[in-house]
């Protein structure tokens, strides 16, 4: 069978660096082995589900180009659900259960206080239907309980290793509300059976999920005769370079806030979090390509993974040091530079952490500025050796060996002041880049301390 996995956010806040890190584990995992990747929404938490959250992922996924091959939303399923429920009623695994959440509480606290876990009693089995009636007819609503077998669960996880949780010590999980709707537990693994999803890739805080998930997998291929249990494979959670977790209800580290706040290239956070808590050394990539050919989840650590947003805003001027004059034009024009081009872009990048830094050394190299003319003697020496156009790259090496050798100048007390009368800075690009674009006529004048 091919390999099909899924990522499955709820749109119920912004995707933070944390789910953008899983989703992107799923499309390498699928692009390598030659599989499809599903975009899921896990959207039955009606109240908190939003659509523009729901337009959030797709926007951040696109961005990342983790591109999908197939699409599913669970609020249109609710169908198949009440299908599946039905059946596990009928043979017996989902169960009425009458507690109300303070009577649940106040069990839950009996059990901790005793120093026994907080295992559901499953009181609801002894109930009479004369019972269920009475409390039926005080307007209780039950909500249902998934049975569980009192047997070992046991799987290979692929980040894990071998598993085992003993049935007896899982609580029988609710599966359907009071109000009729299906939680999660449920409503993940009809849908991971009925896409044929063979592998669910996802954070280790789904681990004991997992165990419960397994049985419930089980028993619907016992009732209408499914497919295998998916293999697993759970990862551990990013935290932030604190420790702390991230939180995308907060707002922390969001994929939104990288690029639209931060100015984060995609493939410097796809990069970035391709190899976080891996064996691999953390390096530039320019394509998805390069990190799928690179991709082995037999690679992943069992340790804590620590996202470092400086160590992002390093890796992005590394990937802004690479990127090609085509794969920044866009944005270029975004910021208002549309007549930039190759020459400037290769001249300013080696200076930047961020494509709109770009933006002050357009202005520095076509914009007036003014300049810092400290040495108006030297300078007057220095722009009556000024070449004629047309200029290049060697104009700068020409210009300055005219002037070192009649000014007797070299090293600091040469290029400084040149530097500053230039561009009204210390430091910057490379003035044999910069030079050609500030062109002869703007740097006499800047040269004789007049803004140009």
């Amino acid at each position: 069978m091919s390999v099909a996995v899924r990522f499955a956010p709820s749109p119920t806040g912004l995707l933070h660096v944390g789910n953008v890190r899983l989703a992107l584990v799923n499309w390498l995992f699928a692009r390598k082995a030659g599989g499809n990747f599903l975009l899921r929404l896990d959207d039955t938490d009606e109240e908190r589900s939003k659509p523009e959250y729901a337009e959030g992922i797709e926007r951040d996924l696109t961005w990342l180009g983790l591109t999908w091959d197939r699409f599913a939303r669970e609020s249109d399923r609710y169908g198949r659900y009440d299908e599946v429920a039905a059946a596990l009623k009928a043979s017996g695994r989902l169960y009425p259960c009458y507690e109300t959440p303070e009577e649940l509480n106040l069990k839950r606290a009996s059990l901790v206080s005793q120093g026994r876990p907080p295992i559901y009693d499953r009181a609801a089995l002894r109930l009479t239907d004369a019972d269920r009636a009475r409390f039926e007819s005080e307007g209780r609503t039950p909500h249902w309980r998934f049975k569980l077998e009192h047997t070992p669960v046991e799987w290979t996880d692929l980040v894990r290793g071998p598993v085992h949780f003993e049935g007896s010590a899982l609580s029988d999980p609710v599966l359907i509300r009071e109000d009729g709707r299906p939680l999660y537990t449920l409503t993940s693994v009809v849908d991971d059976a009925d896409l044929t999803i063979t592998h669910v890739i996802r954070g280790e805080d789904h681990v004991a999920n997992t165990a419960v998930q397994i049985q419930i997998f089980e028993a619907l291929a016992n009732i209408e005769g499914g497919g295998a249990v998916p293999v697993f494979a759970h990862l551990p959670l990013l935290t932030d370079a604190t420790g702390q977790g991230l939180s995308k209800r907060l707002g922390s580290l969001s994929v939104a806030s990288l690029r639209e706040e931060e100015g984060i290239e995609p493939m410097a956070l796809a990069s970035l979090l391709a190899k976080l808590g891996t064996s691999d050394a953390i390096e530039p990539r320019l394509t998805l390509d390069e990190l799928v050919a690179e991709f082995d989840i037999a690679k992943v650590s069992r340790a804590t993974p620590k996202f470092d947003p400086e160590e992002l805003l390093r890796l992005n001027a590394r990937i802004l040091h690479l990127l090609p004059f085509e794969r920044v034009a866009g944005e270029l024009a975004a910021l208002g530079l549309d007549e930039a081009d190759a020459a400037f872009w290769e001249a300013v990048r080696p200076n930047l952490s961020r494509v709109a830094e770009a933006r002050d050394w357009w202005a520095v190299t076509h914009a007036p500025v003014a300049p810092a003319a400290d040495d108006p003697a030297f300078l007057a020496e220095a722009a009556a050796l000024l070449p004629e156009e047309p200029w290049d790259l060697s104009t700068w090496g020409t210009w300055t060996g005219a002037v070192k050798a009649k000014t007797g100048r070299k090293g600091k007390d040469l290029f400084l002041p040149l530097r500053r009368a230039l561009t009204g800075r210390d430091h910057g690009p490379e003035l044999k880049n910069l030079l050609p674009l500030i062109g002869r006529t703007r740097a006499q004048k800047r040269l004789a301390g007049e803004t140009a």
